[in-house]
């Protein structure tokens, strides 16, 4: 799969906009500013593929990334921003969820959570929805680079006993600055592509 060949399909907001298209898909779920699109930068090795922001609740739609015509990576909208009206909650959550319900091509959501603090309930309610949609659950503990190491070893442990993860599930420290974690990614992402994990 040539990376270097990847670039934004569509930005949809209704399922008439998804891209017509069989190969497989994996979502990306978080809260606000976790560091989705820094991620896909990462994962992709691009700086600018995904636009960051310093303001959080700036993607409002589903952001289809097409990589080489062998997978769509989709950048879902934020949760739990609390500047954004209740209306434009409620119309993500509806976008949100009719896309996690209905799109066949959707093999596997990771949840992005941020590293320096523990899950939300936002988070878990998300987890228990991956859990129940796809079987076990992948999570991108993001901004690992943002915490001394002994530090980041407790807020590891204790994410992982907050989210209550089991053996089948996986988690990955990762760290958009560094590159940390970025193999392991491609490891599961490459397995989900071949029909495994």
């Amino acid at each position: 799969m040539n990376l270097h060949n990847a670039s934004l399909y569509i930005s949809a907001v209704a399922p008439a906009q998804y891209p017509p298209s069989s190969v497989c898909e994996i979502a990306l779920a978080g809260r606000s500013n976790v560091g989705k699109s820094s991620f896909l930068n990462r994962l992709l090795n691009r700086k600018n593929l995904a636009r960051t922001s310093s303001t959080p609740g700036k993607t409002a739609t589903l952001n289809f990334y097409n990589i080489d015509n062998a997978l769509f990576l989709v950048d879902l909208p934020g949760y739990g921003y609390a500047k954004v009206s209740k209306e434009e909650k409620k119309k993500w959550a509806d976008m949100i969820d009719r896309y996690l319900h209905t799109r066949t091509q959707l093999v596997q959501t990771f949840l992005l959570v941020d590293v320096r603090h523990l899950p939300t309930d936002d988070d878990l309610a998300m987890l228990n929805w991956i859990k129940s949609r796809h079987g076990r659950a992948v999570v991108i503990l993001t901004k690992c680079d943002k915490l001394k190491k002994s530090k980041l070893e407790g807020n590891i442990k204790d994410a992982v006993e907050h989210m209550n993860l089991s053996e089948d599930d996986v988690y990955i420290p990762f760290s958009s600055e560094t590159g940390l974690g970025r193999s392991d990614a491609w490891k599961i992402i490459n397995s989900l592509m071949d029909g495994g994990i």
